[in-house]
């Protein structure tokens, strides 16, 4: 299995970060995507990449911190993209419901990412809350301006948004959500998604899925997101982790090289 979208740095794992990827690896995790939240960690997220043969990194900043990094170019992307542990970029996007930063400054970040994402054709990871109609209509703008990899990852959004992502080539990450008892819109969403364009990740350390509800998520209870995958899709859980994986290689294509 292939877990597309881990947060390792910083204090949730700083004190047993090597038995956490040790747990993973004996569940069945063969490859962890750690995801940049913040520019400034990128540094301490490729030393982690770099440290380990199954670990690679994107580079970005996410939504919530694009008040900080107004002054980010396309270049200092470009140039995080180009280390051989970089395999996507972000997570970028739009989210609205907290309002961390404004929403000028969120589409202005967003539209950056695009641009190095469409120029290195590494795949664009896109958070996305309360924004769906927005995301969806400069996704598709972008895209008329040159094409792109959108990925919608950890997806709670709706159907219009999941439908017109697809029509882009999109791929879309299910998380520990899809096992929530309260997730029934998640899991309608979802059973109309081809199950080759759905990828796994855990989002660790947060939403651990059911049955891990209310502990520190870890790459270990990857397993448990392909049951509930499984369950909704009506097909064996091997299936599920043979087809995701193969779809996550597939996107993540710089992983093989």
């Amino acid at each position: 299995m292939f877990d597309t979208h881990v947060n390792l740095h910083g204090e949730p794992f700083a004190s047993d970060l090597e038995e956490v990827l040790s747990r993973a690896r004996a569940a069945g995790v063969s490859r962890f995507l750690a995801i940049c939240d913040r520019f400034d960690n990128f540094p301490a997220i490729l030393e982690i990449a770099e440290a380990h043969d199954d670990i690679w990194c994107s580079a970005g900043v996410h939504p919530h911190h694009a008040k900080d990094f107004r002054g980010l170019t396309t270049d200092d992307l470009l140039q995080a993209a180009a280390r051989p542990k970089v395999v996507g970029i972000g997570e970028t996007g739009l989210d609205f419901h907290y309002g961390y930063s404004t929403e000028d400054d969120q589409i202005l970040s967003l539209r950056k990412h695009i641009t190095v994402a469409r120029d290195t054709g590494l795949p664009l990871i896109l958070h996305t809350r309360e924004a769906d109609s927005l995301m969806a209509d400069i996704l598709e703008e972008e895209y008329a301006n040159g094409a792109f990899l959108p990925l919608l990852h950890c997806y709670t959004g709706g159907e219009d948004l999941a439908q017109r992502a697809l029509k882009l080539g999109s791929y879309v990450s299910v998380s520990g959500i899809l096992s929530f008892k309260s997730a029934k819109d998640v899991r309608a969403v979802i059973s109309n998604i081809p199950m080759d364009r759905i990828i796994l990740e855990t989002d660790c350390p947060y939403l651990a899925p059911v049955p891990m509800r209310g502990r520190r998520n870890e790459p270990a209870y990857l397993p448990y997101v392909a049951d509930a995958l499984a369950d909704l899709k009506g097909i064996p859980v091997e299936d599920v982790k043979r087809i995701t994986e193969e779809n996550a290689i597939r996107l993540f294509s710089k992983v093989a090289v």
